[in-house]
């Protein structure tokens, strides 16, 4: 039960975003164009959450994608649209945050 809690609200394992992005992991920032346009990760591809499930065959499934947002609640849904798609993704939370973690 705590470890479902765990994986619920994102406390599982710790990832290690830095050595995902230098293994050419795409940074998938899945708020709408106006936000990202106001500032963003260098080098990240925007697809607003709402296109994700119709546009994700666009993404190269051999790549791990780091889903991103504002907060990380946009991102972990696209996490899980990506992840039933067939792609390796993780949630990376608000885009300022990873940010500093990469």
């Amino acid at each position: 039960m705590f470890n479902s809690l765990k994986h619920l609200f994102g406390f599982g394992p710790k990832v290690d975003y830095a050595q995902l992005v230098k293994d050419g992991a795409i940074i998938l920032d899945v708020r709408t164009s106006g936000e990202f346009q106001q500032g963003h990760i260098k080098g990240a591809q925007n697809m607003p959450l709402n296109h994700v499930s119709t546009a994700c065959s666009k993404l190269n499934k051999s790549k791990t994608i780091i889903t991103c947002c504002a907060s990380g609640m946009r991102s972990a849904q696209a996490k899980k649209v990506l992840t039933a798609n067939g792609f390796t993704a993780v949630n990376g939370g608000g885009w300022s945050s990873l940010q500093g973690k990469i």
